[in-house]
């Protein structure tokens, strides 16, 4: 016996093998069941999902031996001509090849004539879109009122081409696109029939890659090797490797990618999938739960902290980018490594509404509003205003609700510090680890005074007139950020904790010598400062 591929081999034969299309399924059934059914019948859908397979189980319904019946037993005569094409009483007719008026005119004729063998002579006429306007009108009499023994089945993939009219002599189905776990249960079942071993991950990710197309999706798992896919942990890892701006870790990845032969333009691909996924799941967490496993919801949740709507908006941009330029070059390794770098670079360098407004703040005497963070109006600086800001607690969005930030006025009792950890000399390793291009956070991180760890949490005191550089390490980006470099430094997991105390001096904050303090002078060093102040000519007055 000759080879079968397996998306003909598993080609539904009944209504319930059906997959993912639970709505047309039931409605047919029922219209069998009862005996009412339409004249035509008009099935809507992307492709692979069934429209032709649906479209045949139908026909076998109306004219199996036993029928009409919701379940043709697929063994007689009529069944089997039918799944094989080959049936005198179901013409199946291409629409892209037979769409002239002559075309037409020899349907219309040949619909006078009883069925040969079966009860219905059932036209079906596929990518019916494709007929032309003259096509469709000669068909628009005979449509609306043919034989008794006639019925018209049509399939289409661009609806809005079709003449009204038409649509409106015929009973519509849409189907819908599969979700992926649907898909990845039937690569299961048939790898299961095949005996073929096929991991759960591995038939997740073709699924994922098929857009929602069961054929497609056959097509791919029956090429064994699948040369140029990507597994969805390979994503994941450089989308880590990006959203913690470890250049070194996403290139090394890339370059082993490039080497066991995989597709590049595959792989941008699969990226911009994923952060299109995770761009959903920040907005709205369970709306990807039919089409993506529990692992890649725990990938998503973990990768969700690390960045903002808008930088992922960013991203998504700038990969987009990458692959338009990369489909015409002929070294499309090149362009990955540069749209790689550059993205990473973006998410270190503040943007620009952010230095503007930050400069501005700073010219009116108000806070450093953190990067990310919602524009807030200048409060007036005292101890008012203060203890009402410590009274109403931290209100900026952009911080992590789970996480408060403890503000005591009272008398710090400081902890002991861990026998085996020398908390000070470890935050001073993790303030060089800052890069430059990081400069506020670089600035509050200084200002910090380390009170040591208590259990598995890091303690940082600020001095109550630098609130503001509180406010910066305490936005969900910068803390996550601190956190992953205490990991590094000391191979431990740790949670910053942040506070103000009254009894702390502030580190960066010195009298002059007229005793009031200059806040200009608590940034005039700053890299950005000095940019900005080079940028437009300016000058810091205090």
């Amino acid at each position: 016996m000759s080879y079968e591929v397996f998306a003909r081999k598993y080609r539904p034969q009944t209504f319930d093998d059906l997959v993912g299309q639970t709505h047309v399924s039931r409605t047919l059934k029922n219209a069998v069941a009862q005996n009412r059914l339409a004249h035509a019948y008009l099935f809507v859908g992307p492709r692979g999902i069934g429209k032709t397979s649906t479209a045949r189980i139908l026909a076998k319904a109306l004219n199996c031996v036993n029928g009409p019946t919701v379940t043709p037993c697929g063994v007689c005569d009529n069944c089997r001509e039918i799944a094989a094409g080959n049936s005198l009483d179901v013409i199946e007719i291409d629409g892209a090849s037979n769409n002239s008026v002559e075309d037409v005119r020899q349907l219309r004729d040949n619909v006078r004539y009883a069925p040969a063998k079966g009860r219905y002579k059932i036209y079906l006429i596929d990518e019916v879109h494709m007929l032309s306007p003259a096509a469709f009108n000669a068909l628009l009499k005979t449509l609306e009122e043919p034989p008794a023994h006639v019925k018209f089945i049509f399939a289409t993939t661009e609806p809005q081409k079709v003449l009204p009219t038409i649509l409106s002599r015929c009973q519509r189905f849409d189907l819908h696109r599969i979700p992926a776990n649907l898909i990845a249960q039937h690569l299961q079942f048939i790898a299961g029939k095949e005996k073929i071993t096929l991991e759960p991950a591995a038939a997740h990710a073709i699924a994922r890659g098929a857009e929602g197309g069961l054929r497609d999706t056959i097509a791919e798992a029956d090429v064994l090797n699948v040369f140029g896919f990507t597994s969805e942990q390979t994503v994941t890892d450089l989308t880590g490797h990006v959203l913690r701006s470890e250049t070194a870790g996403a290139l090394e990845l890339l370059y082993q990618q490039c080497e066991s032969g995989k597709d590049m333009m595959r792989l941008m691909s699969d990226l911009i999938a994923y952060l299109r996924d995770l761009l959903v799941f920040k907005a709205k967490p369970d709306a990807l739960s039919e089409d993506i496993d529990s692992d890649l919801q725990k990938s998503l949740a973990a990768h969700a902290e690390l960045i903002t709507i808008d930088r992922l908006l960013e991203l998504i941009d700038q990969f987009a980018a990458a692959e338009g330029r990369m489909k015409w070059a002929p070294n499309k390794k090149l362009h990955f490594e540069v749209a790689l770098i550059r993205a990473i670079q973006s998410l270190n360098q503040a943007t620009l509404d952010e230095v503007i407004e930050n400069l501005s703040a700073l010219r009116g005497g108000g806070g450093v509003r953190p990067p990310g963070a919602p524009s807030k109006d200048v409060v007036a600086r005292g101890a008012e205003s203060r203890a009402a800001k410590s009274a109403a607690g931290i209100s900026d969005p952009g911080y992590n609700r789970s996480v408060r930030v403890a503000e005591q006025p009272s008398q710090y009792n400081a902890p002991e510090p861990s026998s085996n950890i020398d908390s000070a000399k470890v935050w001073q390793e993790v303030c060089a680890k800052i890069p430059a291009q990081k400069a506020f956070l670089r600035n509050s991180a200084a200002a910090a005074h380390v009170l040591g760890t208590e259990g598995r949490n890091f303690l940082l005191g600020f001095a109550p007139d630098q609130r503001s550089m509180m406010d910066i390490l305490a936005t969900q980006t910068n803390r996550k950020f601190l956190e992953t470099l205490l990991h590094e430094i000391t191979g431990k997991d740790w949670t910053v904790k942040l506070s103000v105390k009254e009894e702390l001096p502030s580190k960066q904050s010195s009298p002059s010598q007229t005793g009031k303090s200059s806040r200009a002078d608590d940034f005039k060093d700053d890299p950005l400062i000095q940019e900005a102040i080079e940028m437009f000519k300016a000058e810091i007055k205090s």
